[in-house]
C-alpha cells in the first residue's frame, strides 16, 4: 500500500480529495459504502483512512486507543502536528477535533511494519459489513434505515504485547450488539496473530442510527445491492 496515493499536503496539512478517500475505500479497505462515493451528497473520508494516516505520522505504539470525533468532509485541512506526548489532537484550521490518539509502550518507527499492520487491519475493518453487522441485526431483529443507512465508527483500540512483529494478521474473535432504544453500539473484538503467535488484540466500536424493526427483504435487497457495487467496481 502506497499511503501517499491517498492524500497531499499544503504546507503543514493534510487533505484529502473525495477521489483519493472513494479509491482508499474500495481498493484498500474493500468498503463499498455510498458515504465514500465521489459523488456522494453526504460523503465523508472513511475513518480507516484517517487512522492510516495517523500511525503513518505518529509510528506505532503497544497500546492505542483512537476516537472519531466528527466526519471529515473532502479537502478539509487537517492539523498533523508535531507531538512527542501520550495524548494526540488532529484538528482543522478551525480547531474542531476530528481524531484523538491516546498511547501508551513502547513505540515503533518501522515504516515496513506500520504499513503491513495498517493494511491487515483496514483489510479486516473493511468486511465490517456485511459479514459482521448483519448477522447481528439479524440476531437482535433490529436493522439501520436500508433507504439512509447510516454506520458511525466511533472508536478502536489495539494492544500489542510487544512490537517484535514480521507478519501480521487479524482474526475475529468475538462481536455484540447492544441496543439502547433507536441507538445501537456495536463492538467487533479481534486478536492479532504473527505466524501462530498471538501478540495482541483490539476493538473497533461503531454505532448503529435509525434502528427500526427487522426485515430480511429489504436487509438481502441492501447486501444485494452493496455486493453489485463491489462486483461492478471490480469488474
Amino acid at each position: 500500500m502506497r499511503l501517499e496515493d491517498y492524500f497531499s499536503r499544503r504546507d503543514n496539512r493534510i487533505l484529502v480529495s473525495r477521489r483519493q478517500a472513494s479509491s482508499f475505500a474500495k481498493k484498500i479497505a474493500g468498503d463499498f459504502n455510498p458515504i465514500h462515493d465521489e459523488d456522494a451528497k453526504r460523503f465523508c473520508v472513511p475513518g480507516d483512512l484517517l487512522f492510516a494516516l495517523g500511525l503513518h505520522h505518529y509510528g506505532l505504539s503497544q497500546r492505542m486507543c483512537i476516537n472519531f470525533g466528527g466526519m471529515v468532509s473532502d479537502s478539509v485541512p487537517l492539523l498533523f502536528s508535531e507531538s512527542d506526548g501520550d495524548d494526540i489532537s488532529i484538528c482543522d484550521e478551525n480547531g474542531k477535533e476530528y481524531l484523538n490518539i491516546s498511547r501508551s509502550g513502547q513505540r515503533s518507527g518501522d515504516e515496513a511494519l506500520i504499513s503491513e499492520l495498517t493494511q491487515r487491519y483496514v483489510e479486516f475493518s473493511g468486511q465490517t459489513f456485511p459479514h459482521i453487522l448483519v448477522p447481528l441485526m439479524k440476531e437482535k431483529q433490529l436493522m439501520i434505515n436500508t433507504d439512509r443507512p447510516l454506520v458511525i465508527y466511533e472508536r478502536m483500540v489495539i494492544n500489542l504485547d510487544d512490537l517484535d512483529i514480521r507478519g501480521p494478521r487479524l482474526e475475529l474473535s468475538s462481536s455484540n450488539l447492544d441496543v439502547e432504544g433507536k441507538r445501537g453500539n456495536v463492538s467487533v473484538r479481534f486478536v492479532v496473530k504473527d505466524a501462530e503467535r498471538t501478540v495482541g488484540h483490539g476493538e473497533k466500536h461503531i454505532v448503529l442510527s435509525g434502528l427500526r424493526e427487522y426485515d430480511q427483504a429489504k436487509i438481502d435487497q441492501l447486501v444485494t445491492d452493496y455486493n453489485a457495487r463491489k462486483e461492478s467496481y471490480q469488474g
